[in-house]
């Protein structure tokens, strides 16, 4: 047996982890052979509810699973972790501003980031799930400057995974006989979801999505908007936040950035921009990426840009360097 992997999820009382770490736990993430440790953070309001999702995760017996460390502490749940969940944030509660969103969160993710630099192995792969995930990573990096930026990333899969359904679901196939959609930029309603270099394979042959479909004006209009609001439109419905295929996309990715995923298709990432595309570096932005089997991603250059995507590409890119103005501003000027 392997050695175990120490793997830590914050907000481990909430929904997206109540589905998530059985898939952990479970082995759909790390592999049917690998042990693991979980140390499980929450705030301290939630340790009651936090131990009854251990007893749970006792009950589910899973072999896999050799330690379960429940804790409120920072440094008892980031010490000498492989990888980091960080699914926990505060949620936007009505009449909240987005501002006080991106602030509130702030404070958190500074923290996280400094306790990450300071107790986490230099080696740890971190995925940001709590939103607004990508400026939370670009946080949580900026404060754990010893760590690689490349071991940052934020969530944008269930993006990449509504966008593939939504195409399937249009023809009338398997979601994955959609390859190489791409999610560009922000994970909020600026995000573009472009299917301009994808395929999907149709009674065999191989097909670009727009040869498909055959409808141009649903792919430019009620495609994107469906992927761009299928969040709130979840929220809407449940009257909760997307938690099954929450879990769902952040065991994908983190399984392809574990393993590589195939090396004729990519994924979609949201990554410490390098200013490919002409995308602002210092942000963290979605791009597609080729991951190899060596936990390393690559974005994917010189595919073609056409005005339509180029001017949504940008539209998403000034909202994430307002959002790490404001986030920075209100750091700089709250440091204690």
């Amino acid at each position: 047996m392997a050695t175990p992997l120490k793997v830590c999820v914050t907000g481990a009382a909430g929904q997206i982890a109540y589905s998530l770490l059985y898939q952990i736990g479970h082995g759909d993430v790390f592999g049917k052979e690998q042990p693991l440790i979980l140390t499980l953070l929450d705030i301290t309001p939630m340790m009651n509810a936090l131990h009854g999702v251990v007893m749970e995760l006792h009950d589910c017996a899973m072999t896999l699973v050799k330690e379960i460390v429940p804790t409120d502490s920072e440094e008892e749940a980031f010490r000498d972790i492989d990888v980091a969940f960080l699914v926990g944030s505060m949620p936007r509660r009505e009449g909240m501003l987005r501002k006080d969103l991106l602030t509130a969160n702030a404070k958190i993710f500074r923290s996280q980031g400094l306790s990450l630099d300071k107790f986490a192995k230099k080696t740890v792969k971190v995925v940001v799930v709590g939103n607004p995930a990508n400026t939370n990573a670009m946080i949580c990096s900026h404060f754990a400057p010893s760590i690689p930026k490349e071991n940052f990333t934020a969530l944008t899969r269930l993006d990449h995974n509504r966008a593939k359904a939504q195409i399937a679901t249009r023809i009338g196939v398997r979601s994955d006989a959609v390859k190489n959609v791409v999610i560009w930029g922000n994970h909020s309603s600026t995000q573009f979801p472009d299917v301009s270099h994808a395929t999907v394979e149709v009674e065999g042959k191989t097909l670009p999505v727009y040869e498909a479909v055959k409808d141009d004006a649903w792919i430019e209009g009620d495609f994107i908007t469906t992927v761009q609001g299928r969040g709130a439109a979840v929220l809407k419905a449940r009257k909760l936040s997307s938690a099954m295929s929450a879990s769902k996309a952040v065991c994908d990715h983190v399984r392809d950035w574990w393993f590589g995923a195939p090396q004729d298709e990519w994924v979609s990432m949201a990554v410490m921009s390098d200013g490919s595309y002409g995308m602002p570096e210092g942000v963290v932005y979605s791009f597609p990426v080729r991951v190899s089997a060596d936990c390393k991603w690559a974005i994917v250059k010189d595919l073609p840009i056409s005005d339509f995507a180029r001017e949504k590409m940008e539209k998403t890119a000034k909202e994430l360097e307002e959002e790490k103005k404001t986030a920075l501003e209100f750091l700089a000027s709250n440091s204690s």
